[in-house]
């Protein structure tokens, strides 16, 4: 099997070439990922915990899903692509915002992406996929972030970066 290739971006989130995704978090390159969160009508964040193999961040809570889009892919189909693939079901969704942001982690690798923030609703139980993720949740926003200031250490340094950002963004869009 090949290893899955990342797209390598600008500043301005433009293509500029294809890595394997190992060999961008080893370099540190700029490269085109995605976040998705899905919300409830209780307006509750679905969170995945990381399953215990990931090759980083194994066993931390972070947002639905996130990953990197193929070659071609665009955001929104890679987005319910991933949900499927991580969480067993596939909902609308709508692209939000997006930004760069880089998190180095303890073995080495570092991921530096161009994320693209992506929002969709679903109230069912998701069927996940236990080769990616270990354990999900409902949580309020308000809890999250209550939690994620006495324990940061449960979550993904993305999912802080981010969760900061748009936590902001959905409260000034309500």
């Amino acid at each position: 099997m090949t290893e899955e290739q990342v797209i390598l971006v600008d500043e301005k989130d433009n293509k500029i070439g294809l890595m394997p995704k190992m060999e961008a978090h080893e370099k540190a390159l700029l490269h085109r990922a995605f976040s998705v969160f899905i919300f409830n009508d209780k307006k509750e964040l679905m969170l995945q915990q990381r399953a215990a193999h990931k090759y980083h961040s194994p066993n931390l809570w972070t947002n639905t899903c996130c990953s990197h889009q193929r070659d071609g892919e665009t955001n929104l189909k890679a987005g319910k692509r991933r949900l499927q693939e991580e969480m067993g079901f596939v909902t609308n969704l709508e692209e939000t915002t997006s930004f760069i942001y880089k998190a180095p982690f303890e073995n080495g690798l570092t991921e530096h992406e161009y994320d693209h923030i992506m929002i969709g609703y679903y109230n069912e139980k998701p069927n996940i996929n236990e080769d990616e993720v270990a354990n999900w949740k409902w949580m309020s926003l308000d809890a999250i972030k209550s939690d994620m200031q006495t324990n940061p250490q449960l979550y993904t340094a993305w999912f802080k970066i981010i969760f900061e950002k748009f936590y902001e963004f959905i409260n000034v869009n309500k």
